[in-house]
């Protein structure tokens, strides 16, 4: 398989189309992990709501709304994937864990880089 450049590699090549696609793919990632942890704070929620009635209901409500954020998320990436094959963007293969890591590490190695010599010391 040949290596993806990373999102700051696109960028400081001015490869527009490929910023364009990551920068989709992690927004579509985000918005689903964003909604399961929703989910799951819902849920505690719920769990740890002791009966109460109007915890119980912001719980339901939590969670209501995280299902419908999940949900739409899911459907944009359809939506998404059907438009960007209009217009030449392929999103869905720029979802991948790994070249994902890989790009948060190069941010991480581009950010530390630009403060200086990157040293700790406090001299």
């Amino acid at each position: 398989m040949a290596r993806t450049t990373s999102i700051v590699e696109a960028a400081s090549n001015y490869n527009i189309p490929d910023v364009v696609n990551k920068g989709l793919a992690y927004a579509i990632l985000f918005a689903g992990l964003l909604s399961v942890i929703f989910i799951i704070i819902g849920g505690f929620s719920f769990i740890l709501s002791g009966g109460d009635e109007g915890k119980i209901k912001q719980a339901v409500g939590t969670i209501r709304y995280a299902i419908i954020g999940l949900i739409i998320t899911i459907l944009s990436v359809v939506i998404v994937q059907a438009v960007g094959q209009f217009i030449g963007l392929n999103v869905v293969k720029y979802l991948d864990i790994g070249d994902i890591f890989l790009n948060v590490q190069s941010l991480g190695e581009n950010f530390r880089g630009s403060n200086g010599s990157g040293s700790t010391s406090l001299d």
